[in-house]
């Protein structure tokens, strides 16, 4: 016979409790899971695509709305010119020209690597360079050029030149108009742009705002 354990202090011996069957967990279906991927979905969307952009379309606004609607550029008359950012094919011998571009300034292409200082290619475009500068008459052929204005950028549609490479093109416009090489020396220079700390980056000279500026002056 089995021995009874004596009842213990305080009372009678609990009954034994019944063994429990495991607590199911609850049953997901397929249906649970898709409605909670598309709420996510819908929600990411929204923020990335909408709220996010509309956000910081809306501090553009505020703090620069120049920038914030392309730095668009206007011609004497109001229409507009162009993109400040964006550098346009221009040979008119009476304006500046732009740095060259190897897609002829087409945002739409993109462009190779252009060629060092040590690069063998400069060579070849400093020489297709200079005839180019022949043929419309820059007056620069016996002049020291500066690397900017026979070497293209990277994106190929940088507006910017050195002061150097735009004044080296002074005698060409004043040939072609009635201002005196002083006077577009003076012009020129109120267009230089410094960089904001010293030191870090070049100045330089945005050529498409520049010539829009000179427009008025040429009698054209």
């Amino acid at each position: 016979m089995t021995a009874i354990p004596p009842p213990t202090s305080g009372g009678a011996v609990p009954a034994p409790r019944p063994p429990s069957a495991a607590n199911p967990r609850p049953a997901h279906s397929l249906r649970q899971h898709l409605r909670a991927t598309l709420i996510l979905l819908v929600l990411v969307l929204f923020v990335s695509a909408f709220a996010y952009p509309l956000f910081v379309t809306g501090v553009a606004q505020l703090v620069d709305p120049y920038a914030a609607n392309g730095s668009l550029v206007d011609y004497p008359n109001g229409t507009v010119a162009g993109s400040a950012l964006v550098a346009q094919n221009t040979d008119t011998p009476y304006l500046f020209w732009e740095r060259p571009s190897l897609t002829d300034y087409n945002t739409t292409l993109g462009a190779e690597s252009p060629p060092g200082p040590s690069d063998p290619a400069l060579g070849a475009l400093l020489n297709e360079t200079i005839a180019y500068m022949e043929k419309y008459g820059t007056y620069t052929v016996n002049a020291s050029l500066p690397f900017w204005l026979v070497s293209p950028s990277a994106s190929d549609i940088d507006p910017d030149l050195t002061p150097e490479a735009v004044l080296v093109q002074e005698m060409r416009v004043a040939a072609n108009t009635n201002l005196s090489v002083a006077w577009l020396t003076s012009f020129v220079n109120a267009h230089i742009v410094n960089p904001v700390v010293p030191d870090l980056g070049v100045p330089y000279v945005d050529v498409l705002t520049l010539d829009l500026a000179l427009l008025p002056y040429t009698g054209r």
